[in-house]
């Protein structure tokens, strides 16, 4: 496999970034999650490469069902679905949010990642009313980790859903754990802790 060398994650700085630089080849992509690197930057910047300490990660027997949420998920108005919409939840994922001022999502990232999907690497859970897309998330899934990259929705619990659903396709499939990246008080509502990066890259490294 081709793609950047990058340096070694755990030489990073406890902002976690690796490097500057270089392209979104899907062979670079894999390479870096399968570090325990992952992309974020915004428009106008290089590309920054990342591995923070600590990490947020979610391990799917700790994820907290709640009773308005297990109830939801039971209502039959709802549909699920896996890798039936990838381009429209990138796209869904990137529009702006009422509390941020513009996305980190940019029309290279949805490129890149529809490209890994295309090669079966990035997949999409999605959450329908009726005919409509109402919640969704979207990651990469290498060596039975899901590294989430980033989830909308459109309705109440509408991302809630989508990760409970991949929380239980984790579960029968034996994921390891899903990367949530960095920390939120929402994803730490819902189970999700920080782990130390070297404890991350032992679990990423097969340890």
């Amino acid at each position: 496999m081709g793609g950047m060398v990058f340096p070694d994650p755990e030489t990073a700085g406890t902002d976690g970034l690796v490097a500057v630089g270089g392209d979104l080849q899907p062979d670079t992509l894999l390479v870096a999650y399968g570090q325990g690197i992952f992309p974020w930057y915004l428009q106008g910047q290089p590309i920054l490469w990342w591995s923070p300490d600590p990490r947020m990660v979610l391990f799917a027997d700790e994820f907290h069902f709640s009773r308005r949420l297990a109830r939801r998920l039971k209502q039959p108005r709802y549909r699920f679905s896996w890798d039936e919409a990838f381009h429209e939840v990138i796209r869904a994922c990137a529009e702006p949010r009422d509390d941020e001022g513009g996305t980190w999502i940019l029309p290279e990232m949805m490129v890149a990642y529809e490209c890994l999907h295309e090669l079966g690497h990035a997949h999409s859970m999605e959450v329908w009313e009726g005919n409509e897309l109402i919640g969704g998330l979207y990651g990469v899934l290498l060596n039975h980790i899901f590294f989430a990259e980033s989830m909308f929705s459109r309705r109440t619990d509408g991302s809630k859903m989508a990760l409970a659903r991949l929380v239980e396709r984790a579960r029968g499939e034996k994921w390891r754990l899903i990367d949530c990246q960095f920390y939120t008080a929402h994803l730490a509502s819902l189970g999700a802790r920080e782990i130390p990066r070297a404890d991350f890259l032992a679990i990423v490294r097969g340890g």
